[in-house]
C-alpha cells in the first residue's frame, strides 16, 4: 500500500533515494512526488488539504486578473466608452498605459502560441480536449476575450523573436521536429473545452507576466509540457482536475532553480549557461581525456550541443516516457543541475567509440541528434559517474 511510502511527516531523504531509482508508473505516485520533489508540497502531510486550497485559489486570482480582466476590457471597448478617456486609449504613447501592456503582452503571446502548438507533435496528447476545462474561463456567459480569441485577433505582425542565443541555428533535433500541426490548422474542439496545450499556453502566458524579468524565452514549453502531462493524466482526478494550478507552481519552484539559463545577461556569470555547458568537458576531461581530447581537436564546442541538454533538462532529446524517466532522477538528486551534468557526460562516454572514428560533420549529427534511446542506460552510467567521482 502507499502507506509505507509515506508517514504524516515524510522523510524527504528516503524519498529521494526511492526516486532516484525510477518513480513506479502506478498508483499515480509520480505526480505526487514530484510535488515535494520540487518543494510544492510541504513534508507535513497534514497540511496538504489546506496549502492547496489556498495555492489554487491564489492561481484563480491571477486567471481573474490576467486574462479575464484583459480580456473584459477589450470586450468593453466596443460597448462603452468610459474605458476611453484621453488617458487610457489604444494610441496612448504613456507607457504607463493598460493598451500599452496589452499590445506588449501580445507579442509575448504570440511566441508562447506558436510553441506550445508545437509541444509533442508526435502525441495526440496536447491536441486533445481536457476533462477538466478551466470554468471560469470558458463561462458561456462571457463575452470577453480568452487567449485564444487573443491570438486569432491580433493582426499585429508578431515578431518572430529568434531567442536561439548560442549562435547555432539547429535548435529542434530533425527526428523530434515533426511539425504534424502547422500553426495555423490545428484541431478545432466545440464549444466550451479546451485543448491540452491551451492549458500550458496560460501557464506561460501567466508565468510571462508574473516573471517581467525573463517573461517567456523559446523552450520554457519544453519544460512545462513534461510536467503538465505528469499531472493531467493522474489517476486520481482530485489531483488531476487541479493539474493546471499545480504545474504553474511546481514550474514556477523549477524555474527559479533553472531561470539562470534563460537569461542571457547572465550567459557568463558562474550561474549562466556558458559555465555550465563549460563544466560538461571539464568533467569529460576528467572522466575521459581522449574523448575530451578528439572533441577539442575538432572544435566540437560545448554550445554547440549541450546548451539545448541543459536548458530543456534533455527534454528534447528523448521521448516523453523517457524524458519523465530521467526528471524523476533529475528531480530527486538535491543538486539536480550537477546531476545533470554527469548524465551529459555519461551520454558523451557511451557514445564515445563512435566518436572517436567520426569526422566533425558525423560528430555533430551524432550529438544533435543523439542516437542512444534507452534512458536506463544513461542514468546508470551517470550514477557510476557519480560514485567515481
Amino acid at each position: 500500500s502507499s502507506s509505507s511510502y509515506y508517514e504524516e511527516n515524510i522523510n524527504l531523504k528516503t524519498l529521494r533515494e526511492l526516486c532516484f531509482n525510477g518513480i513506479p508508473f502506478e498508483g499515480g505516485i509520480r505526480a505526487l512526488c514530484w510535488k515535494i520533489l520540487l518543494n510544492y508540497l510541504p513534508l507535513d502531510q497534514s497540511l496538504w488539504e489546506s496549502f492547496l486550497k489556498k495555492q489554487r485559489e491564489v492561481y484563480s486570482q491571477f486567471l481573474k486578473e490576467m486574462i479575464i480582466q484583459p480580456g473584459i476590457a477589450k470586450a468593453n471597448l466596443g460597448l462603452s466608452r468610459e474605458d476611453v478617456t484621453m488617458e487610457d486609449h489604444p494610441l496612448n504613447p504613456n507607457p504607463d498605459s493598460r493598451w500599452n501592456t496589452y499590445f506588449k503582452d501580445n507579442e509575448i503571446l504570440l511566441q508562447i502560441d506558436k510553441d506550445v502548438r508545437r509541444l509533442y507533435p508526435d502525441m495526440a496528447f496536447f491536441q486533445r480536449p481536457t476533462e477538466y476545462p478551466c470554468q471560469l474561463i470558458l463561462d458561456p456567459q462571457n463575452d470577453y476575450e480568452t487567449l485564444r480569441r487573443r491570438v486569432e485577433q491580433t493582426t499585429l505582425k508578431a515578431q518572430t523573436v529568434n531567442r536561439n542565443r548560442s549562435g547555432v541555428t539547429n535548435v529542434s533535433s530533425p527526428g523530434k521536429a515533426l511539425n504534424l500541426y502547422p500553426s495555423n490548422e490545428y484541431e478545432v474542439l466545440p464549444n466550451g473545452s479546451e485543448a491540452h496545450w491551451e492549458v500550458v499556453e496560460r501557464i506561460l502566458f501567466i508565468y510571462a507576466k508574473l516573471n517581467p524579468g525573463i517573461a517567456y524565452v523559446q523552450g520554457m514549453n519544453e519544460i512545462v509540457g513534461p510536467i503538465y502531462y505528469t499531472f493531467a493524466t493522474d489517476p486520481n482526478s482530485q489531483w488531476k482536475e487541479h493539474a493546471e494550478a499545480d504545474t504553474f507552481f511546481c514550474f514556477t519552484n523549477l524555474m527559479s532553480e533553472n531561470r539562470d539559463n534563460f537569461i542571457k545577461s547572465l550567459d557568463d556569470s558562474q550561474c549562466g549557461i556558458t559555465y555550465k555547458m563549460e563544466s560538461v568537458y571539464s568533467m569529460l576531461k576528467d572522466k575521459d581525456l581522449e574523448l575530451y581530447l578528439k572533441l577539442e581537436e575538432q572544435n566540437i564546442k560545448p554550445q554547440y550541443f549541450t546548451f539545448r541538454w541543459l536548458t530543456l533538462l534533455l527534454s528534447q532529446e528523448f521521448l516523453l516516457p523517457d524524458v519523465i524517466r530521467i526528471w524523476d532522477t533529475l528531480f530527486s538528486d538535491e543538486d539536480r543541475f550537477h546531476f545533470l551534468i554527469l548524465v551529459c557526460c555519461a551520454m558523451l562516454i557511451l557514445i564515445r567509440d563512435n566518436i572517436l572514428a567520426g569526422d566533425f560533420t558525423m560528430n555533430m549529427r551524432l550529438l544533435q541528434d543523439y542516437p542512444i534511446s534507452d534512458v536506463h542506460t544513461i542514468l546508470t552510467k551517470a550514477k557510476e559517474l557519480q560514485d567515481n567521482l
